[in-house]
């Protein structure tokens, strides 16, 4: 039996689930998601794929802000933490390797839409001389500045509570030292996204990704917050406030930044919303689906670490009921914050929790593909349905 220390879910409004599955929307959605469980070799070739119909590997996107003087000597100042338990040390291996999650994706998403939408019919012909491989100079700035800002709101995710540290986790020193560098290398780069977002020369793109900043800034601060509770075992929960606060922390920055390429191009309003859907939706469902994996993903000890903040525990609650919720957490519950971990990742399974998060992630599948819709057949289309299938794919 694994016992585990239970983490707090975080505080929402009790609101109605608003799709069903068979439902008034349900009979809308397209049978396009079959096959077998997404792995990490399927999402590499997928990308790889994509990458080719944008010119570059993405992986390489910001390495002109990467290797500068200042960060290189950021780097050398890291190596300091080796040893110890410091989440700065896991985001700088990310950069280097992470076939799984793909860091560089949202930049890739920006090139590919781009492309995906072409040229407007009202762009002057200063502008189509800017176009490379079917991509303006200003979008392939945008989708760095793109991979900046989540690059550098990553760093910032690594700073620890120095109060809740135990000897195991490293030199206390070395834990401080940490944390300047995780706020000192993130403030860095987002320095640099502002700088090029200025470069655009672009005062509409400007005002779109700094809300998109801001936005991002409330959905951690949320984030935050709801683990910071103490009383995090008692709060209540509902889908409807989950997303919008996913949408905060995880998709505004995508769909925003889809938004603001439409706007270079000198697309109109029409398609520039389009856009942002399919940043939106793809985020959403990328995002369930990494929360479904731990429930439908099989290791060797039976179990896959999960978060009670997850989609398959939210909607789990809504299901049976506040009280029986309660009551399943108390029955896992060993002594204090400890639970039987594999106990209740079995109560979520045999609810209807689980299925649901799946139809859920479909449907925003199904959404982002209806936005692609406006955009006429190519390959670059075709790669952002393939991705779509990536993270909606279930056994």
């Amino acid at each position: 039996m694994r016992l585990v220390r239970l983490l707090p879910f975080a505080r929402y409004s009790r609101a109605f689930l608003q799709f069903r599955v068979g439902g008034e929307k349900g009979n809308q959605w397209r049978c396009l998601f079959s096959g077998s469980p997404t792995s990490a070799s399927h999402w590499s070739k997928v990308v790889s794929d994509a990458e080719k119909i944008v010119g570059y590997p993405t992986s390489f996107m910001s390495l002109r802000c990467l290797l500068s003087d200042e960060l290189s000597n950021i780097a050398m100042q890291v190596r300091k933490l080796v040893g110890t338990k410091h989440p700065l040390l896991n985001t700088a291996r990310g950069f280097v390797y992470d076939s799984r999650n793909n860091l560089q994706m949202r930049g890739l998403v920006v090139l590919l839409i781009s492309k995906a939408a072409g040229p407007s019919n009202t762009a002057d012909d200063s502008l189509q001389k800017d176009m490379i491989s079917g991509i303006y100079s200003s979008q392939r700035s945008l989708a760095e500045v793109t991979e900046l800002i989540h690059t550098a709101f990553l760093v910032h995710r690594g700073i620890v509570n120095i109060g809740e540290l135990t000897s195991l986790d490293g030199p206390l020193k070395d834990m401080q030292f940490g944390n300047k560098m995780a706020l000192l290398s993130g403030d860095f780069l987002l320095a640099n996204a502002c700088t090029g977002l200025a470069q655009l020369q672009n005062t509409k793109v400007v005002e779109i990704m700094s809300s998109a900043i801001g936005e991002l800034v409330q959905g951690i601060y949320y984030e935050n917050y709801n683990l910071a509770k103490e009383n995090g075992l008692t709060d209540d929960t509902g889908i409807s406030t989950w997303e919008e606060q996913i949408f905060l922390s995880h998709s505004a920055l995508l769909a925003k930044s889809c938004q603001a390429a439409m706007e270079l191009a000198k697309h109109d309003a029409e398609i520039q919303h389009m856009a942002f859907k399919y940043g939106k939706h793809m985020s959403m469902s990328h995002k369930l689906n990494v929360d479904i994996q731990p429930f439908v993903k099989e290791n060797c000890n039976g179990t896959v670490a999960f978060s009670l903040n997850s989609a398959p525990v939210v909607l789990h609650q809504e299901f049976i009921g506040r009280e029986a919720w309660m009551k399943q957490i108390r029955e896992a519950q060993i002594k204090g914050s400890l639970v039987d971990y594999t106990k209740l990742q079995d109560a979520i399974k045999a609810g209807k929790g689980v299925t649901s998060a799946i139809d859920l992630c479909r449907f925003h599948g199904n959404r982002a593909l209806e936005a692609l819709e406006c955009f006429p057949p190519s390959e670059a289309r075709s790669a952002l349905e393939n991705i779509v299938y990536a993270v909606t794919r279930f056994s």
